[in-house]
């Protein structure tokens, strides 16, 4: 909660600034109102309490129900939520918490849309660090309401030696190596490769997990073969779900989605208050 609140601030500080100059001129005096959030087309809800977490950082005194959990399938004139309260604190809140519903909604909307594509499959779909800067924790906490699963949460809870890491290195091998004795045995170690020679490097170092970069599906199929199950295989970059469905077929266990948190589109909500 302290880290949600954090992230409601520096937004609210962001838009309100010194001062929401159009509610304090039309409304001089406190004045109780009524609204309703309401979905303008279909998705996939994420992030009501979050919404509601916005109107009561402004005022703990509002009122927000909503009928609906995170997860559920709404339809475009489904009621989200019913609010009352101070009125300036109901539209000085609107604009933050619909930014931050309407984009954790298009995530999760988005996110199911991968899952499906791959239903049938062992393939898990999984997000990156792709987020904007500040929102990660709500980003990915959509993704894995529209049935995701979360990669790393930034580069403190996981090893993941990457082209440039290999050649600041000097190999795969050696990065590998260094990786071990530098972390505890708790942290699996993940390596980027994007040749079948580095895969087999990868293979020999003792990787945990073996990403394949941007290969095609029929190199990722000789892929999983070399690796045998001796590594999870996680296949990585460009992915669109055009394409998914075919590197799932290939036999990998994880297919990581940069498109997930940056190129979501935000859903269509709109807050519709009474007249006082």
């Amino acid at each position: 909660m302290i880290a949600l609140d954090r992230i409601i601030e520096n937004a609210l500080l962001e838009d309100l600034h010194t001062g929401d100059l159009t509610t304090l001129a039309i409304l001089p005096e406190k004045r109780e109102a009524r609204g309703r959030l309401v979905a303008k087309e279909s998705f996939i809800l994420a992030g009501i309490d979050v919404a509601a977490r916005v109107f009561h950082v402004l005022d703990p005194a509002t009122l927000f129900s909503s009928r609906f959990t995170d997860g559920a399938s709404l339809t475009k004139g489904d009621v989200i939520a019913e609010l009352s309260g101070d009125a300036a604190c109901l539209l000085q809140g609107e604009r933050v918490a619909l930014n931050l519903l309407q984009r954790m909604c298009g995530i999760a909307t988005l996110t199911s849309r991968y899952r499906e594509a791959v239903r049938g499959t062992k393939a898990r779909v999984a997000d990156t660090r792709k987020t904007t800067p500040g929102l990660r924790q709500l980003e990915k906490y959509a993704v894995r309401v529209g049935g995701g699963s979360n990669h790393r949460f930034g580069l403190y809870d996981g090893v993941l030696i990457k082209e440039n890491h290999i050649a600041a290195a000097g190999g795969i091998t050696v990065a590998v190596e260094r990786a071990r004795a530098f972390i505890p045995h708790t942290i699996r170690v993940e390596v980027e490769t994007e040749t079948l020679e580095q895969v087999a490097e990868a293979v020999a170092a003792g990787a945990d997990i073996i990403m394949l970069d941007n290969m095609a599906p029929e190199m990722m199929r000789r892929a999983v073969d070399m690796i045998g199950g001796r590594a999870l295989v996680e296949a990585s970059g460009g992915v669109t779900l055009d394409t998914i469905g075919s590197i799932a077929a290939t036999g990998v266990d994880i297919i990581s989605v940069g498109a997930l948190t940056h190129s979501a589109r935000a859903m269509d909500i709109s807050m519709l208050l009474e007249e006082c």
